[in-house]
């Protein structure tokens, strides 16, 4: 019987307008009768889930930054942290490129430099980090970095930002979350790893978790767990691996996936 349900944010639980799907109240509801867990699992600041789940701060398990760190009723269960001067040189390989802004993921928040500071990033960090400071350098930041993430307003970030960051992937993991972001962590933490550190904690088997994913950092996820879910619109690759397929985002998928779960007696 499953136990744990997890999801993406973007692409996958929000619909086409970064909104919540109507009829996800009640079927948080009936997740809550069978005593099934729900986690947002997303790149993601903390923050911005906690501004995005009002109501149910102290119901869900909070993965966020990919996976570096993970909070349960306002308790952080784990972080990981990044070696701080290799993340800040890495920081330094946009710098040059027009269109392009860096993001200091700390555990604290999050930081972007005052001379990047427009009005097209702050509109990205409304929506994904609303924890957020603006500073003169980076170097002067004392919170621990966890993740990096360079945005691109083009949105051709794979193109434009991945391959300045390739020579960092034997040190961190480099992965695209969209067209337009890339993250950069520990090399031994993804959103997989991280919830096999729930399943540890939780006593839960990767047979009693369903995962919902749409784009390639969901990846290490949908492996981690027997029921995972790929959403229509999601990429070539995440359907290939998925072991179930369900409708779009804009059709409100993981709501009929978990539903059918519920549904076929799976779920409690």
């Amino acid at each position: 019987m499953i136990k744990l349900i997890m999801s993406d944010m973007d692409g996958t639980l929000l619909d086409e307008n970064g909104q919540l799907p109507q009829g996800f109240d009640d079927i948080i509801r009936q997740l809550q009768e069978r005593n099934v867990l729900f986690a947002p699992c997303s790149g993601r600041q903390y923050y911005s889930l906690l501004d995005t789940f009002k109501g149910y701060e102290d119901d869900f398990l909070f993965l966020a930054e990919n996976g570096t760190m993970i909070q349960y009723q306002g308790r952080e269960l784990f972080s990981c942290v990044m070696n701080k001067q290799l993340g800040l040189k890495a920081l330094e390989e946009t710098r040059d490129v027009s269109g392009i802004y860096e993001v200091y993921c700390g555990r604290k928040g999050a930081y972007i430099l005052r001379e990047e500071f427009t009005e097209e990033i702050q509109a990205e960090l409304t929506k994904y980090y609303p924890h957020a400071e603006v500073v003169d350098s980076f170097g002067d930041i004392e919170d621990g970095m966890i993740k990096a993430s360079f945005f691109d307003d083009a949105g051709k970030a794979y193109e434009r930002i991945y391959p300045r960051l390739r020579k960092y992937s034997g040190s961190f993991q480099v992965a695209t979350s969209s067209d337009y972001w890339v993250d950069m962590m520990r090399f031994d933490i993804n959103k997989g790893i991280a919830i096999q550190q729930v399943q540890k904690r939780l006593k839960i088997a990767p047979m009693e978790c369903a995962a919902f994913g749409d784009f390639m950092n969901d990846v290490e996820m949908m492996s981690s767990v027997y029921y995972s879910f790929a959403m229509e619109n999601a990429h070539p690759y995440i359907k290939k691996l998925a072991r179930f397929t369900t409708t779009s985002n804009k059709e409100h998928g993981v709501l009929q996936g978990i539903q059918k779960l519920i549904d076929d007696g799976l779920c409690g």
